[in-house]
């Protein structure tokens, strides 16, 4: 079957789905997007949404910032993201991407006055690392992350994007997995697209959202799951001798799940394997996206 997108409330063929050349945010950058995943539990025979009320609410925080309106309500959004997934009927593990943004028009950087589309569509997504089972080789990157004075680095702004690509394509080049950014005054940030946790005498550490990161919904879930597990969990600066210096390491996204790094910068990380924390919490987080945890159901939303 082929799939289908939904732009601005009609369905279109995926091959069709395409926008004008003028439009503001090719030029511009000037969206704001989600990544959401859907897992099949084939021995429930359903698809659920994790966490589908906070990404929209995210989602329309993050438009408040570009000046951005749509017609729906946010429930209504959320309605029309389940219907994509349901109307295109993918049996296995998806990954959503609503989008958006400022539309077509002529030449110059203000936006007001052109149309605020925006687009649903859904692709199939197993993993997002290929050694993520192997752990991850990551470097700490010649870029610094945006601050938030320049481009909001809190939500999924797309133009922000350019930031990630850029490290993401240095470190790929140069033979790691991944990268992980320092802020302009040189502490922990987050990776390209992953929230960092850091494990240490078997505390949890991870950077405050003043560092200069998303706030990852995927990294307050691994929080709640740490709670839950009475892991003392602690959100405070972290210096870049202390990746090196760490028990475990591991990076948390919507795309990239839960992932044990296991060097950086060619320094091995703890024993060199994932973590038993890590491993844990990764257990418990797909556990629970998958529907297998009912203390988590509120986080999930079923398709069909």
């Amino acid at each position: 079957m082929s799939r289908k997108v939904m732009m601005n409330g009609a369905y279109v063929a995926w091959d069709h789905a395409t926008v004008h050349i003028s439009t503001h945010a090719l030029h511009y950058g000037t969206a704001v997007f989600e990544g959401i995943r859907a897992y099949y539990n084939d021995g429930k025979g359903q698809s659920f949404i994790v966490r589908l009320t906070e990404h929209v609410e995210r989602l329309y925080r993050n438009m408040r910032v570009l000046r951005l309106t749509l017609p729906l309500a946010k429930q209504e959004f959320a309605d029309a993201i389940i219907d994509v997934v349901r109307e295109n009927a993918l049996k296995e593990d998806v990954y959503i991407r609503p989008i958006v943004y400022w539309g077509a028009g002529t030449v110059g950087l203000y936006p007001c006055g052109r149309a605020n589309d925006y687009a649903i569509y859904v692709e199939p997504m197993g993993k997002y690392f290929d050694d993520i089972d192997a752990g991850l080789k990551v470097c700490v990157s010649s870029w610094a992350r945006v601050s938030d004075n320049a481009l909001p680095p809190t939500g999924k702004f797309a133009g922000a994007y350019v930031n990630s690509v850029l490290a993401k394509v240095e470190a790929v080049q140069d033979g790691y997995d991944e990268a992980i950014l320092l802020t302009k005054d040189g502490f922990v940030s987050e990776g390209s697209g992953e929230n960092v946790f850091l494990v240490r005498n078997g505390t949890v550490l991870t950077p405050p959202v003043s560092d200069d990161i998303l706030e990852g919904i995927t990294r307050d879930a691994i929080i709640t799951l740490c709670a839950d597990r009475s892991y003392d969990v602690r959100e405070r600066r972290i210096g870049r001798t202390e990746l090196y210096a760490a028990d475990e390491l591991f990076f948390t996204g919507t795309a990239g799940e839960v992932a044990p790094i296991t060097s950086v910068d060619g320094i091995i990380i703890g024993d060199g394997g994932a973590g038993a924390i890590t491993q844990e919490l990764k257990e418990a987080y797909f556990n629970a996206a998958r529907g297998n945890d009912p203390r988590y159901t509120r986080w999930l939303t079923p398709v069909f």
